[in-house]
């Protein structure tokens, strides 16, 4: 009730006073639009980004003399005082050029996006991808140097990929394009093939989400924002590097007077990775049984995958800010080298995936009334995945065939190199749709209603199995939506934000199975209906210009995905129809400091508190004993779990020459059942869970000379480093992974014209054995060149 009655108070204290806005053109001495300045009211917090057409608008100040600040990279910054006394005050500014430097002028463009992420807090990370579109980096690459993420991979370029924030991974972490799932678009459109050229930038939410991300995402979500084209532009780029790894990819946006807009972009990604590995599981067997410690390098497992993407309709239009019809093909080749464990290798086990995506975006501010802003996406995707295992021996990791003391070649005891000999095709239809309204009651008072709803059809088909009961395969049928609605407040001139969001899951799925005895016919029918409710609340204060207090909270759900009930033989997961929803009760605390500058110098840094305690805690199935029969398991419920750490991080920056920063973080995520269904005492009480790694430091430096070589060209120098503490990759206790410090440099060079730059990578540089999932073994020592290029304003 004290909640209530306060923010009702300042609902009222707002409507008692008297604002009003400030709006106008930005130009620069010659006349050109100065898009990306940014315009700030100085002594406040208030400040916006001027559009492509030189306008900008400050909303909610309140009457009297102001003084704006108008900065920009390409121009001498300005200050005009001015004298706020009606409801709308328009003022034309003009700004001297000092010089082209394009590059920064977006990164300006960027960084006050980020602040307006940061500033309502939430507990977030926003990656910016300028820099590293340039060199040989994927996507995940950048996630995996963010304080609070760890990036778990089951090997090389298009391998399995889980996402751990914070001690919470699998479908606990929800992965979005522009806000739709990705899973949409299947496995061969993901963050492995999406390069950081097309990324505008990414949003690392840890525990509580913002409720225009309607989702079961508990743990916390990664939201991509590809690049919107609001420039006429072409980006092209190519690399090449070891283990026979090439990608390229273009991206291309052109935008008439008329408002007209297409956008295009495709990828090609290819890698051997036949990297080396060795140690404990890496060995082959002789004849009478003897296990021989090989080191030897990965024989089958080659990944290609390719796509594009078009848009087409209008953009900043009287009707719409964006109206884009688009279509997203993509498709992959994945060999499998071996299981969810090292234990055995594969050879001939390979999946093929390919997805059609018919999309619709439409955003419009002012939609109908004023306030209003309409923002909405529907994706219907047809995705085919093929899985074929069909090859019937048992091979060592040299590549050949295991034998016997007679020499003839081992037979699979399962009929394939996982399980039964299969041909299987899963075809999935699948409709995915967002809408979201965001209604402003004023400058500081937002309401935002939210919905997601997904629809997934999917049906099997193992050629392998006999004609009768491929006749009769099992279908399957899964629902989710989610509706969330939330309130959003500012006051004290912006120092404070707060949002409080209520959210209601529902779930729905049908198995459907036909057994056939004695040509008798019988249909069983599975069905599973849950709704339940959640809550959260974030909120920021800056207690001074330059310190910001940060608290979230929620208590979530997390709905079981389709491929935990209904199974994925290509990524190892068997099915398990049984499963419940996790709950999770979510806490953030954070602290900001900074940016504080001297002279040349600027630094900042930060830390925040979290605490996860989760009931029905939904992993993949840990073995007790890994063998050679342990490589595919369900999702489970293990019950109670609790996840209670921190994380840093620290920037420093001289000059706007050298780069450096540094974060860690560092968590108990243990196991908190003391009895099983049975009464049983449990000794696995207060045990780490396996698989999580729950130690990780990351730090960076980056140097950047002017004028190398050439006039108005830049060398970049860069160093990263990474240690991850040892952890346990199962509940044994010589089941784990042993401490981790993979190291790596690189060099970008950028001609003087700023069109074109050359990078070099060395990865891994002393060969560190690494490890993931399972104690699954990444790539040693790498080199990667990379060449871009980018026409801007044609």
């Amino acid at each position: 009730m004290r909640l209530l009655l306060f923010m009702f108070l300042l609902v009222n204290f707002s409507a008692w006073s008297q604002n009003g806005n400030v709006g106008g053109k930005v130009t620069f001495n010659d006349k050109e639009h100065a898009f990306g300045a940014t315009v700030m009211v100085m002594g406040t917090q208030k400040y916006v980004v001027v559009d492509n057409e030189g306008r900008f608008e400050i909303k909610g100040l309140p009457y009297g003399a102001h003084t704006l600040e108008v900065s920009s990279a390409e121009a001498h910054t300005k200050t005009m005082n001015i004298v706020l006394d009606r409801p709308s005050l328009t003022v034309a500014i003009t700004i001297e050029k000092k010089g082209a430097q394009g590059l920064k002028e977006v990164v300006i463009q960027k960084t006050s996006v980020k602040k307006e992420i940061i500033n309502k807090g939430f507990s977030v990370n926003v990656i910016e991808t300028e820099e590293a579109a340039k060199r040989n980096l994927q996507t995940n690459d950048l996630l995996d140097r963010s304080v609070g993420v760890r990036i778990r991979q089951n090997g090389g370029l298009g391998s399995r990929v889980d996402y751990n924030l914070n001690g919470m991974s699998g479908n606990a972490v929800r992965v979005f394009i522009d806000g739709i799932s990705i899973s949409t678009y299947g496995p061969s459109f993901s963050l492995n093939s999406i390069p950081p050229a097309l990324i505008e930038r990414i949003e690392v939410y840890k525990g509580v989400i913002p409720a225009h991300l309607a989702d079961d995402a508990l743990g916390g979500a990664i939201n991509v924002i590809l690049k919107n084209g609001a420039k006429n532009t072409l980006n092209a780029s190519v690399s090449y590097g070891s283990f026979n790894t090439f990608q390229a990819n273009l991206n291309a946006s052109y935008r008439a007077k008329s408002g007209f807009t297409v956008k295009a972009s495709g990828f090609s990604n290819y890698s051997d990775n036949d990297y080396e590995v060795w140690g404990r599981f890496v060995y082959n067997i002789k004849p009478n049984g003897e296990q021989i410690p090989t080191r030897v390098k990965r024989f089958e497992s080659m990944y290609r995958s390719y796509g594009g993407r078009v848009e087409a309709g209008f953009t900043k239009v009287n009707w719409a800010d964006a109206f884009l019809i688009g279509y997203n093909g993509s498709a992959d080749y994945n060999q499998i080298q071996h299981g969810q464990y090292m234990t055995k290798p594969y050879k001939g086990r390979f999946t093929e995936s390919e997805a059609h995506v018919l999309s619709l975006n439409y955003a419009k501010k002012d939609f109908l009334i004023k306030g209003l802003e309409f923002t909405m996406n529907a994706v219907y995707s047809q995705r085919n995945d093929i899985v074929n295992d069909t090859v019937k021996w048992v091979y060592n990791w040299d590549g050949k065939k295991s034998v016997n003391l007679d020499g003839n070649p081992f037979l699979s005891n399962t009929g394939a190199q996982q399980g039964p000999a299969t041909l299987l095709t899963i075809k999935n239809n699948i409709l995915n749709t967002r809408a979201g309204l965001n209604y402003s009651l004023n400058e500081n008072h937002k309401i935002i209603l939210g919905s997601m709803f997904y629809n997934l059809d999917r049906s099997d088909l193992d050629i392998m199995k006999p004609e009768l009961q491929r006749t009769f395969e099992p279908r399957n049928d899964y629902q989710k939506s989610i509706t969330s609605l939330g309130y959003e407040m500012s006051a004290f001139d912006n120092r404070l934000k707060t949002n409080i969001f209520g959210k209601f899951y529902e779930q729905k799925f049908a198995h459907r199975n036909w057994s056939v005895v004695q040509n008798v016919i019988t249909e069983k029918v599975i069905k599973n209906t849950t709704s339940v409710y959640g809550y959260g609340f974030a909120g920021s204060y800056y207690v001074t210009p330059k310190v910001m207090v940060s608290a979230s909270a929620e208590k979530a759900y997390r709905l079981p995905a389709d491929d935990e009930i209904f199974g994925r033989p290509g990524s190892n997961i068997l099915a398990n129809l049984d499963l419940r929803p996790e709950l999770s009760n979510n806490l953030n605390v954070g602290l900001r400091f900074g940016p504080y500058k001297y002279n040349e110098h600027k630094i900042s840094w930060g830390g925040s508190y979290f605490w996860r305690n989760s009931e029905d805690k939904i992993v993949q199935r840990i073995s007790e004993k890994l063998n050679e029969a342990i490589e595919a398991s369900p999702f489970v419920n293990i019950g109670r779990a609790q996840s209670v750490g921190f994380e840093a991080s620290a920037e420093y920056v001289y000059d706007n020459r050298l780069f450096v920063s540094l974060n860690m973080s560092k968590f108990n995520s243990l196991f908190k059942m003391k009895y099983d269904s049975n009464g049983t005492v449990l000794e696995r009480y207060n045990q780490q869970l396996p698989n999580e790694p729950f130690f990780t430091v990351n730090g960076s430096v980056q140097y950047n000379f002017k004028d190398f070589i050439q006039h108005k060209s830049e060398l970049n120098l860069y160093y990263n480093c990474g240690y991850v503490a040892p952890f346990y990759t199962g509940w044994l206790e010589i089941d784990y992974a042993p401490a981790q410090f993979p190291q790596d440099l690189g060099a970008s060079y950028t001609l003087p014209n700023k069109n074109f730059v050359i990078s070099f990578d060395a990865r891994n540089i002393f060969d560190e054995q690494i490890y993931d999932n399972f104690g699954a073994q990444k790539p040693g020592r790498a080199f990667y060149v990379k060449l871009n290029y980018t026409i801007s304003k044609f």
